[in-house]
């Protein structure tokens, strides 16, 4: 199947949200799961294709002692400074696109899944790729405490994190599909959610296929 016909759903949700643990089940339905922060990370990483434009656009100075971009300093910068953030992003975002790109051309699924944490962010730009944009709810306080089990974060960094995120309620309004994942839901309940989901996804996907006549 060509990669304009396949059924792609867009994942997002805020920090400390459980991305990772809806996406670790889609994966084990055998379900392709491209991971934009994952190749963001592989971008910045020691070597990585990212960092020759950082170091001409920020210096050498934004690179720790391995190489690789100094994440928190690039975080205490964007925070404070839009046109830093812009500047990065117009360095990181081509490269993660051309790899989701890769990703998605050899991924052999009934649908593919994209985990993107900042999707609504650019939603103008991901909405008409997806058929489906599905985020994962979570309130503000289980972000917290989560992250902070999690990360080595402070609770003014995890804040200004949340803060520099899509708001909870613009997220929703963007969303085909809800997962619950907030204060008071155990892991089985969120198996069952996921499992919901896949199972729509499945028949959308297999609707869509003979809607278009593929094989």
């Amino acid at each position: 199947m060509c990669i304009r016909d396949r059924f792609k759903v867009g994942l997002t949700g805020g920090i400390g949200s459980g991305k990772s643990t809806v996406t670790k089940q889609l994966r084990g339905y055998g379900i392709a799961v491209i991971d934009a922060d994952a190749i963001s990370r592989a971008a910045t990483a020691a070597g990585g294709a990212a960092i020759e434009a950082i170091v001409a656009a920020f210096g050498a100075a934004m690179l720790d002692q391995h190489g690789a971009l100094n994440r928190a300093l690039m975080r205490n910068l964007v925070f404070k400074d839009p046109e830093a953030r812009q500047r990065l992003e117009a360095i990181v975002h081509p490269i993660v696109q051309e790899q989701m790109g890769l990703q998605a051309a050899q991924a052999d699924s009934p649908y593919v899944v994209y985990d993107i944490p900042l999707l609504i962010e650019s939603v103008a730009r991901y909405r008409p790729q997806f058929k489906r944009i599905c985020v994962i709810d979570c309130d503000e306080a289980t972000q917290i405490s989560r992250v902070q089990l999690r990360d080595q974060l402070s609770l003014d960094e995890i804040k200004r994190i949340i803060a520099s995120q899509a708001p909870r309620q613009l997220r929703l309004q963007h969303a085909d599909d809800v997962i619950d994942n907030g204060a008071g839901v155990d892991l089985p309940r969120l198996r069952q959610q996921v499992q919901e989901k896949h199972e729509l996804w499945l028949a959308l996907s297999e609707k869509d296929r003979l809607h278009k006549g593929l094989s």
